[in-house]
This record gives C-alpha cells, sequence and structure tokens, in this order.
C-alpha cells in the first residue's frame, strides 16, 4: 500500500502558460505594428515625388532631300505625318479629331482614314467623311540652322502654309 499513499508528478518540461490577457495583448501589439508599417509605407509613397516625363513636343523629321515630292509620311513614334507637296513640305497631326484614334495613309485611295470609326481626310487633313468634327490640324514646320526639318506637336497653324527648302 505504500505506492498508493506515493503521489506520482509529472513534468513535460518547461511549458510556458500563456494567460488570456497576455494573449490578446500580443494579438493587439502585432496589428498595431502591421498597421503602423502599412500606413509608413503609404506615408512614403504619397510624399515621394510622382513625376511623368513627357518625349519633346519638337520633332526632328530628317533631312528634306529624304522626302520625294508628292509623299505623305506617317511618323507612327510622333503622331505626326510629313506631307512633302509641290508646294512644299507641311505636317499633319495623325491622330482623329474624332476620339482620337491614330489614322492612317491610304495611297490607293489618296487619303487619310481613321480605322475606329470610319472618318477620311483628304491629304491636306481637310474631312471628307465621317463623324470627325474638325479637319486633321497642320502643325508648325520649319527647317533647323542644320537643314533638318522640325514639327512643333504643340503649335498648330493655319492651313495652307508650306515650309519651301
Amino acid at each position: 500500500m505504500a505506492m498508493a499513499d506515493e503521489k506520482k508528478t509529472v513534468t513535460a518540461g518547461p511549458v510556458d502558460d500563456v494567460s488570456r490577457r497576455e494573449f490578446f495583448v500580443k494579438l493587439g501589439l502585432g496589428s498595431l505594428s502591421i498597421a503602423a508599417a502599412g500606413t509608413t509605407v503609404f506615408a512614403y509613397q504619397f510624399l515621394s515625388p510622382n513625376v511623368l516625363f513627357e518625349p519633346s513636343p519638337i520633332v526632328n523629321a530628317g533631312k528634306p532631300e529624304s522626302y520625294p515630292v508628292d509623299s505623305v509620311t506617317l511618323d507612327v513614334n510622333s503622331g505626326i505625318y510629313l506631307i512633302h507637296a509641290k508646294e512644299g513640305f507641311f505636317a499633319l497631326s495623325a491622330v482623329c479629331t474624332h476620339l482620337g484614334c491614330l489614322t492612317a495613309w491610304k495611297p490607293e485611295l489618296g487619303i487619310i482614314a481613321c480605322p475606329c470609326h470610319g472618318s477620311k481626310f483628304s491629304r491636306e487633313g481637310v474631312k471628307q467623311e465621317g463623324p470627325a468634327p474638325k479637319p486633321l490640324p497642320w502643325l508648325r514646320t520649319w527647317v533647323s540652322d542644320e537643314g533638318d526639318l522640325m514639327v512643333d506637336r504643340d503649335t498648330s497653324i493655319r492651313p495652307m502654309e508650306y515650309v519651301r527648302v
């Protein structure tokens, strides 16, 4: 019977008993630290400069000799047509005045056509048909000191102003 009087205590090693209060304190502090980190990231993004760099509106179209007479050349990257007529050079915006689609030169028809909604323009930019409200704008064109054709995409001029080379 001596065995029955002995009490056995079993320990399974070091046990960290966390009270309910300590658990919720740790949970709350963890949540606050995550929210503070998120706030810091968004504050940094808000305070850092957010500048968009746009290409220059001035386009160097190259030497006039590279354009044959009666040619229409589309520069897709800058969105302009450079046209060498008998009277001289002029530039048109290649962006349709209806909804801003890039137009295409159709040499077999002799027109500039908008593939989006069917507007058609003459080689001089005059609207022939379609929903476009205005003709294609003529852009300021000049010859630089180095002899290159330059086009300012931001400056519209009145039609029929040619650059003679």
